[in-house]
């Protein structure tokens, strides 16, 4: 299976999203197809032997839309060209540039001396445009890279300003036109060349001429909303196009019977209507469209901690090349005050690294020899080299950008709802602006009054706000999240968290440090203490397990040498067997002592260590019991705030550990959990979580995303917490970037608020519309109440999207 994401041009409304969806799922192969509507981009799965991208993009193009190119692997370069002289000079550059494939933008200031480049960087490199101007006979010198996130804000502002433009264009026109039509009214002047009464040719040949220009610079809505009708999936545009296009030819009409002497028709002109509609609905669309911008502000922001350059040491020199063409195993020298530019691992200085950007925690994290570095990380105080591990879209801060990109296009099971109504919902509205406007005709009223209804019922319904109450909501959401180190994997993840009533939290590492150290050290009688250290130690250099790691770093404190080991053995959630020093060594828990039929002499020590919460490992040498080693993981202070938390939320908390039933009982208690699951094996952690979801409890699993991913992919929803191994990323549904549990509770609250505020918008949207379409009918008419007037009901369609995304845009005053 493959997933890929491509841009659709021409949507504006759900119905629309709808239309790509049923074509693209009609092909073979198609495991899934989403549309976003607030980002406009389609996330395809599908199966490559029955299928490929470019089947999808003809379906696309089928249902009526655009496939536009994939935003995210473009660039913009500024490559300085020397040797230039005159404009032919920079004209050959631009044609040897042009010529490459992926160049979407090419032109070179000769005043300057630079080369501008808009290129696909999957398509073309930065050597192969240096390589063409260098063909050219220019000489290319050392490159300026425009981050993704300069090229999306330079696209939004592109196409607010295009908006504006015809926005204000559309103004110039509409304003006077309503003044002519509306003002002698009110008893407004109006020059006596077009005065209704006294020159009604000439006032509606004015107002003809003035809304010409304005549906000019509509011209959108006509050419998708005819093209939709005609294909028979009609969409929002349609409505719009049907009717100011009918109030046109109406007008149209009206001035021809003008001409032939019927001065009646002055007062039955709708220029005027079609005018102001579209210049309303061209400002709902602008004021949408500047809030939609607001929506992905986190992506932005997460694009513009990139650094730009990077000093990287060749042949003991310093070179300073743009992030870009950092490869992997390149040494990286960072001075104090600069931003990491890549993932590495430090070899050489010593530093402390500001990684709120990613992780939220204020507090700066030292940095030595053999540490990893983050890359967008800051350097606070010291200079530093390190080895690149990680470069482009492999770091985690690109990773982390994916993710939260991914899920901003991704739909919650809420949206499914939406879609199918507004599947229907266009050509069902345009069944009742027909019906409606028949049935006031042939109940005696007036052909104009029958339009009123007619063209009222199809501007007030509107399928835009339906289709942007789920995904906005969705942004703001994964992008505030990401804001405070909590990245949410997609809709599905926001909405299930929501619904929460259990949290399983893994004990070490997730409530616990992970790093036990030896409190105790207990001898039988049979060897000393520091000979029992001394076999354990060796016996567990071959174990990775943390219990085995405190043991071995105790030993190495100590000064004591390890021995050579053979025949090592791991029985897995119990302990280890090998031979150390000639001696058969069994390491463990009192379930393998008891398996193997060891005569256990300390049992009340170990029973008192388990109830002050340390973990008792029992040492057998050759059959008889040695001694035992404690070994305690300490609390992190967070975890009895995040429990108490997850209680004032009403969820039940329950803790699952590896560990004998008294230790854990122990460390409980002191959390304040009063379920515990103790002396489960890493692959029964799973089976567990499922107990749970058999008693009908949503839960949810949180470890270290490591030997928990099996357990994290059971819950209904897994959250790994650590700073985001490729585990954790992969198996987690919610990744949390700081080892805090406090943000398990944060990534509820923040998730019940979402769906909430999509709740509000859903509510609006449906609400709104099941109440104008009845009212635009004529409803309140029929008993005796007022005529909705079409600007008015323009005017209501488009704020109601605008009222949607200003809605979901309060999501971004939440504070954890």
């Amino acid at each position: 299976m493959k997933k890929e994401v491509l841009n659709i041009t021409g949507m504006t409304c759900a119905s629309c999203s709808r239309a790509v969806e049923r074509q693209v799922n009609k092909i073979e192969g198609i495991q899934s197809a989403v549309v976003n509507l607030a980002t406009e981009k389609l996330t395809v799965e599908f199966d490559t032997e029955k299928t490929d991208l470019d089947h999808v993009k003809e379906a696309v193009v089928k249902a009526g839309y655009g496939v536009g190119e994939d935003e995210e692997s473009f660039r913009e370069v500024l490559i300085p060209v020397e040797g230039m002289t005159c404009a032919s000079c920079s004209q050959a550059v631009e044609r040897a540039v042009k010529k490459l494939p992926g160049i979407r933008e090419a032109s070179v200031n000769l005043a300057t001396e630079k080369a501008k480049v808009v290129y696909d960087s999957t398509r073309t490199r930065v050597s192969e445009i240096k390589g063409a101007i260098q063909k050219a006979g220019y000489r290319p010198l050392d490159i300026e890279i425009g981050s993704t996130a300069d090229y999306e804000k330079d696209k939004t502002e592109r196409e607010t300003k295009l908006l504006r433009r015809r926005l204000i264009f559309a103004a110039i026109f509409t304003i006077p036109l309503f003044y002519i039509a509306m003002g002698h009214m009110i008893g407004l002047p109006v020059p006596q060349f077009m005065s209704p009464h006294s020159n009604p040719l000439n006032f509606a040949l004015v107002q003809m001429a003035l809304v010409l220009p304005v549906m000019i610079s509509g011209y959108r809505f006509y050419t998708s909303g005819f093209s939709r009708l005609f294909k028979g999936a009609p969409n929002m545009d349609s409505l719009i196009a049907v009717g100011t296009g009918a109030a046109f030819v109406y007008g149209i009409y009206a001035v021809i019977r003008i001409m032939q002497g019927d001065a009646e028709y002055a007062g039955h002109l709708y220029f005027e209507t079609a005018g102001v509609i579209i210049t309303l609905i061209l400002l709902g669309k602008y004021l949408e469209t500047v809030s939609k911008g607001k929506t992905s502000q986190a992506i932005k922001s997460l694009m513009g901690l990139q650094p730009k350059t990077a000093t990287v040491i060749s042949d003991g020199k310093e070179t300073q090349i743009p992030v870009d063409e950092v490869e992997a195993g390149d040494i990286v020298l960072v001075r104090p005050g600069e931003k990491i530019p890549v993932d590495g691992v430090v070899i050489e200085g010593r530093t402390s690294v500001d990684e709120s950007m990613l992780t939220g925690e204020s507090i700066p994290v030292e940095k030595n020899p053999g540490n990893q570095v983050v890359g967008a990380s800051i350097n606070k105080n010291g200079t530093i080299r390190f080895k690149a591990t990680k470069v482009g879209k492999d770091t985690t801060l690109a990773r982390i950008i994916q993710l939260v990109e991914e899920a901003q296009g991704s739909k919650a099971p809420i949206a499914k709802m939406a879609d199918v109504i507004s599947g229907y919902f266009v050509p069902i509205v345009m069944i009742i602006a027909v019906l409606a406007g028949l049935a006031w005709f042939l109940s005696g009223e007036s052909i104009e009054f029958s339009l009123t209804i007619f063209i009222s019922v199809l501007v007030i319904a509107c399928p835009c706000a339906l289709g942007l109450a789920t995904p906005t909501a969705i942004m703001v959401g994964t992008g505030k999240g990401a804001e405070y180190g909590i990245l949410i994997r997609g809709g599905e993840a926001l909405e299930t968290a929501h619904k929460i009533q259990t949290v399983v939290l893994d004990k070490t590492g997730t409530i616990t440090e992970g790093d036990p150290k030896v409190t105790d050290i207990i001898t039988s009688g049979l060897i000393s203490e520091r000979e029992l250290l001394e076999l354990s130690a060796s016996a567990e250099r071959g174990s990775e397990h943390p219990l085995g790691e405190a043991i071995i770093k105790e030993a190495r404190e100590r000064g004591y040498p390890l021995w050579d080991t053979e025949d090592f053995q791991a029985v897995p959630g119990h302990g280890i067997e090998v031979s150390v020093q000639g001696k058969k060594m069994l390491l463990g828990n009192r379930k393998l002592m008891n398996d193997r039929g060891v005569d256990m002499t300390l049992t009340d020590k170990a029973d008192q260590l388990a109830q002050e919460g340390k973990t008792p490992m029992y040492v057998v040498a050759d059959g008889k019991l040695a001694g035992i080693i404690a070994v305690a993981d300490v609390i992190k202070p967070s975890s009895k705030k995040a429990v108490e938390q997850l209680h004032d939320l009403g969820i039940e908390v329950v803790m699952i550990t590896g560990d004998n039933k008294r230790t854990a009982e122990a460390v409980a208690k002191q959390i304040g959990i009063k379920r515990v699951l103790a002396e489960v094996l890493p692959e029964d952690k799973a089976n567990e979580v499922k107990k749970l979801q058999s008693e009908g409890k949503r839960t949810a699993m949180v470890g270290d995303g490591i030997n928990d991913a099996p357990a994290l992919a059971q819950a209904d929803i897994g959250i790994a917490i650590g700073s985001g191994t490729d585990v954790a990323m992969e198996s987690a549904d919610i990744v949390l970037m700081r080892s805090d549990l406090t943000d398990v509770p944060v990534a509820i609250r923040l998730s019940r608020q979402t769906i909430r505020n999509i709740k509000q918008n859903l509510f609006w949207a449906f609400g709104y519309n099941t109440a104008g379409i009845p009212i635009a009918a004529g409803l309140l008419h029929l008993f005796g109440g007022p005529l909705l007037n079409p600007m008015i009901a323009a005017a209501a369609m488009a704020f109601s999207s605008v009222s949607v995304v200003s809605n979901a845009l309060r999501l971004r005053r939440f504070k954890p």
